[in-house]
């Protein structure tokens, strides 16, 4: 579905993966309001943005040709946030190979094949932004998710290289590691949703998608000279 302009005006446009809930979602909304283009995708059907499709990240081809129809009918995309993923909650004596590879080939894939797909045109104009969504668990890990937490800690290495690796070219790569965000994923009656856990947390409450996506907002901006940073929205968890 395609919403607003098109045409390859002057507006940025940014490519948003994951872009049907939760923390894509917001991201989306928070983009638009500050009048950039957004192309969205996700494995589901619908959305927010200028331009909606179902993709799965983890095929390079199908994100190849969804960034070659953005470039088409929105203009060449000027930044990426790659907020696709899920969460599988399992001792690591039950993570079959084929869902190990899987929760890989999702996050830390989709970030690579969006990045190929995009690059050369943000390297072309001189610059761009690329934007990693992981988890405050990349930092600090955490039980009876391991192939979440190894994929989420790739990212941190992904977008660390590329930041240095791109840094002259203008194009300036970070990573946004929220922590708990109150998000679908976050199912009832896990120990997040906990209210002992919660009087844990300095804040007292979960962070908000919102929260997250002004974050992301300002890192896709290319302002404030951060490149191959981690900021990381997590109501005081990581301190």
């Amino acid at each position: 579905m395609i919403r607003g302009t098109g045409g390859g005006g002057t507006a940025e446009v940014v490519v948003v993966s994951g872009a049907a809930a939760g923390i894509g979602l917001a991201c989306v909304r928070e983009l638009r309001g500050q009048g950039r283009l957004v192309a969205g995708c996700d494995l589901r059907a619908g959305g927010e943005a200028d331009l909606d499709a179902v993709v799965d990240v983890a095929d390079p081809a199908a994100v190849a040709s969804f960034v070659a129809r953005v470039t088409t009918e929105l203009g060449a995309p000027t930044g990426v946030l790659s907020a696709a993923g899920y969460v599988e909650e399992i001792p690591l004596a039950e993570i079959s190979p084929a869902a190990f590879r899987r929760m890989l080939g999702v996050h830390l894939g989709g970030l690579h094949n969006l990045t190929r797909a995009t690059l050369p045109t943000m390297v072309d104009r001189g610059g761009g932004a690329i934007v990693a969504v992981a988890s405050e668990l990349a930092i600090t890990g955490g039980e009876d998710a391991a192939h979440y937490v190894t994929a989420k800690g790739a990212l941190l290495g992904l977008t660390r290289a590329l930041a240095a690796e791109l840094a002259s070219t203008g194009v300036l790569v970070n990573v946004v590691a929220p922590g708990p965000t109150d998000t679908a994923m976050l199912a009832p009656g896990t120990i997040w949703r906990d209210p002992a856990y919660l009087a844990t947390l300095p804040t007292g409450a979960l962070v908000r998608p919102e929260e997250i996506a002004v974050t992301a907002a300002f890192l896709l901006s290319g302002r404030g000279a951060l490149t191959g940073q981690v900021v990381s929205p997590n109501a005081g968890t990581v301190i």
